[in-house]
């Protein structure tokens, strides 16, 4: 008898789980990790990402008073994600020309809010001489990259192949 490879003894051993109802959702689930099925999963993750993410901006630029225009960009772009990332789970063209463009714009926000952050920092009294007192009470430096890393799950879900 051919010894099988480890790969093989793997799906086998799937096979053998498939045969019950939540093990075959399990199954399906891991092949498609693993053959980089995740078009459908990912766009509704950037979706919901783009809903938090949309809505912790609000709440801390509200805060800070919106004291700059360019502050309700990111609040503007939650929704549009929000579609983007609904209409790419359920459409397949959807899921590649308007989840792309919408996350590229998210994408490209996020890094704008990072420089824009930056230099908030810097403008704290001490600037840099004082980043750990002036990260902590300045704007936050790490926030606006969480908005570069849904956008970044959108533009990974536009370049994946769709699940079955």
């Amino acid at each position: 008898m051919a010894r099988l490879t480890r790969d093989a003894r793997t799906l086998a051993r799937v096979g053998r789980l498939a045969r019950r109802p939540a093990a075959r959702r399990a199954a399906r689930l891991a092949r498609d990790v693993r053959y980089g099925r995740l078009e459908r999963s990912l766009s509704l993750a950037t979706a919901l990402g783009s809903a938090i993410t949309a809505a912790e901006i609000y709440l801390e630029h509200d805060r800070a008073g919106f004291g700059n225009r360019v502050m309700w960009w990111p609040v503007a772009l939650g929704p549009v994600g929000v579609v983007a990332g609904v209409a790419g789970f359920a459409d397949r063209r959807a899921a590649h020309t308007a989840l792309p463009v919408a996350s590229a714009a998210i994408v490209a926000n996020g890094l704008q809010g990072t420089y824009l952050h930056v230099r908030g920092i810097a403008a704290k009294p001490g600037g840099w001489r004082m980043a750990r007192y002036n990260i902590e009470l300045g704007p936050p430096l790490f926030a606006p990259l969480l908005m570069c890393m849904v956008g970044g799950m959108g533009l990974l879900a536009s370049v994946l192949r769709r699940e079955r």
